[in-house]
């Protein structure tokens, strides 16, 4: 039997299919990798999409066969970073400091903060030794991220404004020389005034005043 669909139903039918696509967006699938007797699940924070010059969260699950969690405080660790394309010399660009986290449903597994500095490709490598001897197989495992944009450069300053001129104020110095003349005038005149008066009484007493005989 031959089931003939309209051009109505197809399109129907693609349209339910895209909304299911966008309520439910395919999500980032971790990289596991297995070793001899340790599996690593690596994870990198934001959405394994890092940004040059901006702090990027790496963290890896570490389980041995049959689930069971490896922590950081039963090996030792140390956390590598490469910039790709690499030669078998090369040394490492960064060497992240590891530490205990908590991640998902992870407890107390390696993790570090990484500053990639620039855009491109980079390999990370993790190396772990037991730290009791027969404990597990020292292994050896990476993953290669991919830094595809920058950061956003800080907003620009505003210019400082120029100070506006003030007027020059005078010193407290020329205040004073100021002050002075007008001080010692004010005291003088009433001085000047009461010598003049008296200078004009005595021309009267000794015009009007005849001395005894």
């Amino acid at each position: 039997m031959v089931y003939q669909f309209s051009n109505a139903a197809v399109t129907i039918g693609l349209l339910l299919l895209a909304a299911n696509s966008l309520a439910h967006p395919p999500v980032l699938a971790h990289k596991v990798e297995v070793t001899a007797d340790v599996a690593g699940t690596w994870h990198v924070e934001p959405n394994h999409a890092p940004k040059a010059g901006e702090p990027a969260q790496v963290w890896i699950a570490l389980t041995r066969k049959g689930g069971e969690l490896l922590p950081l405080e039963q090996g030792n660790c140390q956390l590598q970073v490469y910039a790709l394309p690499r030669a078998a010399a090369d040394p490492p660009l960064l060497t992240p400091t590891l530490q205990a986290v908590n991640a998902e449903q992870y407890q107390g597994i390696p993790g570090a903060e990484v500053v990639f500095p620039k855009i491109g490709l980079y390999e990370l490598e993790l190396g772990c030794t037991p730290k009791t001897a027969g404990d597990f197989t020292p292994f050896q495992m990476s993953y290669e991220v991919t830094v595809a944009t920058a950061a956003s450069p800080p907003a620009a300053s505003p210019l400082a404004e120029e100070p506006t001129a003030q007027p020059a104020q005078p010193s407290q110095t020329e205040k004073a020389s100021q002050t002075q003349p007008d001080l010692a005038w004010g005291t003088l005149a009433p001085l000047i005034g009461l010598v003049g008066l008296g200078v004009v009484g005595l021309v009267i007493v000794k015009r009007f005043v005849k001395p005894p005989v």
